[in-house]
Parts: structure tokens; C-alpha cells; sequence
């Protein structure tokens, strides 16, 4: 049973946030925790794209981002992988910095210095020279990066088909197995 940290930033893309949190907690035989954090404007991007309030049942527990006694902010609680969907540049930045002054960075800065899976997924274009300075030092510490870049050769007729050709892959970057499109394979 795996515990699983899903952080939501301010950049655009909370479909993809969505989408995740919703297929996670389907594989409850396989999850024990959802652990889900957002930023202040995380939740307030949240809202405005998807016009609802984020509520969530079990397996999915929130935390509050300013929460540094909460169990993800240390090691020792023993969470999997975290996932940072969608990941704002700040955000990345404060993290290759090293600087942890909130719950997300904090967590992100365990995950790196337990060698556990920290996935980044960032919704940004186009990206400056310091954004992808940030994203190799991630990188060389460890992390995954892994662009909101939507693939098109599965022929997505919705935009929950066309957000999932991300979402999947991540999960299966967290060791899952799902079903889900395939290059090679026929569409439906």
C-alpha cells in the first residue's frame, strides 16, 4: 500500500490535478494515502477553471500548505512518491534552491533527500533559461519532470482523453499499472 503526495500549485492546468487525485483514488487497493496540498492560489486556480470547490473522499486526505507538523514534512513518515501537478516555475525554483518555506517545498526536499520519486509536472510556456536551469538541477538531484505536453496519436475526443495522455503516464511513472492508450496500438 502506497502513500502518495499529490501537491496543487497556481499555474494553470487544475484539470490535471483532477484527473490524477480522481484516478489515485480508484486504486484504493493499492493506495493507503493520498496526501493533497495546495498553494493558496492553487485553490484559487482550482476554482476558477473548474468551477467547483475541491472535495475529495478516502483514500485523499488534505493538508494545509502551512502545516510543517504534518506527516509528509518529514521523512520518516514514509511517503512513496510526490507528484507537483500542475507545478508552478516559483515553485520549481524554490525547490532547486533548496529553500522550504512551505509544506509543498518541504516535502518536495524530502522526497529528494530520501531518493524517493518527486514528479514535476509543469504547465508553463515558453520557458526561460533560468526555469530550465531549475529543471536540470531537479533533475540531476533526482526528480522527474514531466511537461503538460498532451499527446494526440491515441485521437482524444474530449479534453478529460486529451489531459489523461499525461495524467496516465504519470501514474504509471508512480509504478502503477493502468489501462490507458499505447503508441503502436489502435485507437478507440
Amino acid at each position: 500500500m502506497q502513500k502518495i503526495i499529490v501537491a496543487v500549485t497556481g499555474a494553470s492546468g487544475a484539470i490535471y490535478a483532477e484527473r490524477i487525485i480522481k484516478k489515485l483514488a480508484k486504486l484504493s487497493s493499492s493506495i493507503a494515502e493520498v496526501a493533497l496540498v495546495f498553494t493558496e492560489n492553487g485553490k484559487k486556480v482550482w476554482e476558477y477553471e473548474l468551477k467547483q470547490e475541491a472535495a475529495f473522499n478516502p483514500p485523499v486526505r488534505e493538508y494545509d500548505n502551512t502545516d510543517m507538523f504534518a506527516p509528509m514534512a518529514s521523512g520518516s513518515a514514509g511517503y512513496d512518491a510526490m507528484v507537483i501537478i500542475p507545478c508552478t516555475m516559483g515553485t520549481i525554483g524554490r525547490i532547486a534552491a533548496g529553500t522550504s518555506t512551505d509544506l509543498i517545498c518541504r516535502a518536495a526536499d524530502v522526497m529528494l533527500k530520501e531518493r524517493r520519486k518527486l514528479i514535476l509536472v509543469p504547465r508553463e510556456l515558453p520557458y526561460n533559461l533560468i526555469h530550465l536551469q531549475n529543471m536540470t538541477t531537479l533533475t540531476q538531484a533526482g526528480a522527474v519532470v514531466i511537461p503538460a505536453s498532451p499527446s494526440f496519436y491515441s485521437h482524444p475526443k474530449t479534453i478529460e482523453e486529451l489531459t489523461d495522455t499525461v495524467v496516465d503516464r504519470i501514474i504509471e511513472m508512480l509504478g502503477f499499472s493502468i489501462e490507458h492508450y499505447r503508441w503502436g496500438e489502435k485507437s478507440s
